[in-house]
């Protein structure tokens, strides 16, 4: 499809030129490659993971009884993909020169068919180059289906000769398209994280037994609202504000420069107080059972794991069962009582006696005053552990007892 017309010309991309000159053959081989190489690609497994992650979170999030059974199928199917990537990681290795070739066509094709468009653009595209390049991309797709890296090598090099030969002004990708190509790719990495779902480590053992330094979680970004970032507020409530119980990644209010994860205990209007480890809300105890008396935990101190026993209660937080652990030597006391204000929560870790959390400062203005979060410094609810590299595990003997955690995968936060 020949034409000098630059207003024909201008309509016409390298993609559809190739479209227009394969037979049922070609196509039928172009697919199957295609295929191929997303199946075979880095991004395949974790594409896969990803996709079954978010109807997983949301199963759990409204249905959480189906834990039971979703945790397990979710659990095989990510060491299913870790097994994926490993084969797919060490048949790059075998076929390295057949991989450093096709990329260097892909690579190639992407630069022709800019060049292409570039060309047609300013109107300045002789009659027949679309199809003289366009029946040389055909050459370097063929010898991509078969699989020669050495054909391939030399066609990329053929259709790398014709593109500077007939579009070398235009094959340099100007300053404005590659910063325009990089803004495009930061914005939507900056939506997603800030509307969508966000990673975060567990950095301390303040939320021990719930979670694990070394713990990676998901946050739910979008469930109390859309947050706008640095301005730090949340302009309206998308499916329900903070609730008793959530476990929360925020922004510490006291030093912005840190992002803490903390459960909440006390929401608006609500009275907290604690009497030897016991939790009062609003004058009324929160019913919790001792489980073990000597429980063993394992910390993190200037780098060595140190085994601390505690006793292990499970508490009933307004409905909320989850986990918290007591040093059982502390001397009792009671705490506040704390009146939560508007706009705010009150929390605390899990690890009740080593928790920098509202009752002391949140580890900034320290015990004695008593620092409550904004609703516009809570990032989100985390919801479930993809990754856990904590102490015990796989091949923990070989770190210093720092091991992956396989029956952490994909553990619901409770």
């Amino acid at each position: 499809m020949s034409s000098s017309s630059p207003s024909a010309v201008s309509v016409v991309s390298l993609p559809s030129l190739m479209a227009a000159r394969r037979t049922v053959a070609q196509r039928d081989a172009y697919r199957r490659l295609r295929w191929r190489e997303r199946l075979t690609s880095l991004w395949a497994p974790v594409l896969i993971v990803a996709a079954a992650l978010f109807p997983y979170m949301t199963l759990i999030a409204y249905v959480p009884s189906t834990a039971s059974w979703a945790q397990p199928v979710m659990k095989g199917l990510g060491l299913l993909m870790v097994t994926y990537y490993v084969v797919l990681w060490v048949r790059r290795g075998v076929r390295s020169a057949w991989f450093q070739a096709r990329r260097a066509a892909r690579e190639q094709l992407e630069e022709s068919e800019r060049a292409l468009s570039r060309a047609q653009a300013k109107q300045a595209l002789a009659a027949g180059t679309g199809e003289l390049v366009a029946e040389q991309a055909l050459k370097v797709e063929a010898a991509s289906v078969r699989g020669d890296a050495d054909v391939l090598h030399g066609e990329v090099k053929l259709l790398s000769a014709l593109t500077e030969r007939h579009l070398g002004a235009f094959r340099k990708e100007s300053s404005v398209e590659l910063l325009g190509g990089v803004a495009k790719l930061l914005l939507i990495a900056l939506v997603f994280r800030t509307a969508c779902v966000e990673p975060y480590r567990i950095p301390s053992g303040s939320m021990l037994p719930t979670l694990h330094i070394g713990d990676f979680v998901l946050i739910n970004k979008f469930i109390y609202g859309v947050r706008v970032p640095f301005a730090n507020v949340v302009p309206f409530v998308i499916l329900r504000p903070p609730a008793r119980g959530d476990v929360v990644v925020f922004n510490n209010p006291v030093d912005t420069s840190a992002d803490y994860i903390k459960r909440v205990v006390g929401v608006p209007g609500d009275t907290v107080e604690l009497f030897d480890g016991v939790v009062h809300l609003n004058g009324q105890p929160q019913a919790r059972q001792l489980e073990d008396p000597e429980y063993v935990v394992h910390d993190l101190a200037e780098g060595t794991w140190m085994a601390r026993r505690e006793a292990l209660y499970q508490e009933d937080l307004g409905g909320v069962s989850h986990a918290v652990l007591q040093t059982p030597t502390r001397t009792p006391r009671h705490e506040g009582p704390y009146v939560v204000p508007e706009g705010h929560v009150f929390v605390m870790g899990d690890n009740r006696d080593n928790s920098a959390d509202s009752r002391h400062g949140l580890g900034v203005t320290g015990y004695g005053r008593t620092e409550f979060v904004p609703y516009g410094h809570i990032k989100g609810k985390a919801l479930v552990m993809w990754l856990s590299v904590s102490h015990g595990g796989l091949l923990h003997g070989l770190f210093g007892g720092t091991g992956l955690r396989v029956d952490r995968f994909f553990e619901p936060v409770r």
